[in-house]
């Protein structure tokens, strides 16, 4: 398949049909350009303003959204395609060429923390991760009304598959966010706090897009389940919102009614390591625990004979993650339990 370079200003995501570009980004340190790939259709029923897209690798080390989005360009037909999708299975280019979290090699941010004002219009917000946001704003948000931000766990914790949001006002809009995530199949929903400054899917949500993030993996690896999971997500999503042909069938926990939707929104819901040390999990991701149950245990290996700390759970609920490295630095959240909720109405 031959893609198209081009500047951001070349991109055409209005026109009839197919495209597939890479989309040229300056490089920061050499004469240059840092090469995003991005698939569009725009089918018959188009209309400004309503699309969906999809993003892999916001966060380099993150593979199950790339690889799930690499098989949905092979897949989808574009004389299925009724109205606008764009799919991005690498969006930050240069941490996933480096396999790292944030863009070491560069600029040293975290674009899931770059979505900030100024972001690649003011000298001090300009290098190329903050570009990447500058990038999203200026030409995917105004095309798009759905929003899916595929995650994993990277080295930094391992999760129960979920599909996750933040609480948004608006019920009609939760009502949407949350079915939408729902056809993911994971076992967990889950919604999260909203603090955290500079996140993608925080300001798609601000925005009014339906918008579902992930954690369909950890530890760098692919999970043939998170693939699964994430790629059944985006095609429910293009097929339900009418911007795609087709039927597609429950999958997973929504198919056999075993999902739960779980809230980490309070400060009790993390647990956190009160020294550095080596964690040892107990109880699997997924379970379900009471509030001081003891999920796992943390060693002090400089005071080897000593008894290990017990990490307990600070709520009743569910496990949702667990530190993934044994090595854990003071502070780290190294369990979340999640409350369980009742679905929308």
């Amino acid at each position: 398949m031959s893609r198209i370079i081009t500047r951001p200003g070349g991109l055409d995501l209005d026109s009839p049909g197919r495209r597939d570009y890479l989309v040229a980004l300056e490089h920061d340190s050499i004469w240059g350009d840092h090469l995003m790939p991005l698939t569009v259709w725009v089918g018959p029923e188009a209309a400004a303003g309503k699309g969906l897209v999809a993003f892999g690798a916001n966060h380099g080390n993150e593979y199950e959204g790339p690889v799930a989005l690499k098989h949905l360009i092979k897949e989808i037909k574009t004389e299925d395609v009724r109205g606008r999708i764009i799919l991005i299975p690498v969006l930050n280019t240069p941490a996933f060429k480096s396999g790292t979290r944030d863009t070491i090699t560069e600029d040293r941010v975290n674009l899931n923390r770059a979505f900030v004002d100024g972001a690649g219009k003011t000298p001090a917000l300009n290098g190329i991760t903050h570009r990447i946001a500058a990038f999203v704003r200026e030409y995917i948000w105004p095309r798009v009304h759905g929003v899916i931000d595929l995650h994993s766990g990277g080295d930094v914790a391992r999760f129960a598959l979920v599909a996750s949001f933040h609480p948004v006002e608006s019920p009609e809009l939760t009502r949407q966010i949350e079915e939408t995530a729902r056809w993911f199949g994971t076992p967990l929903v889950m919604t999260y706090q909203n603090v955290t400054p500079g996140l993608l899917p925080s300001e798609a949500e601000r925005l009014g897009k339906i918008t579902v993030g992930t954690e369909l993996g950890w530890g760098r690896a692919v999970n043939p389940e998170g693939v699964r999971c994430g790629r059944q997500g985006v095609l429910a999503a293009a097929i339900n919102h009418g911007l795609l042909r087709g039927k597609i069938e429950k999958i997973g926990a929504h198919r056999d009614g075993t999902q739960q939707r779980v809230a980490m929104v309070d400060r009790a819901c993390f647990s956190v390591a009160p020294f550095a040390g080596h964690y040892e999990p107990l109880l699997e991701c997924g379970t379900t625990v009471k509030a001081g149950q003891t999920v796992g245990l943390l060693h002090d290996f400089d005071y080897t004979d000593a008894d290990p700390q017990p990490i307990v759970a600070g709520v009743d609920g569910v496990i949702i993650a667990q530190a993934w490295a044994a090595a854990v630095p003071q502070g780290q959240h190294i369990v979340v339990v999640g409350k369980v909720q009742e679905w929308a109405k």
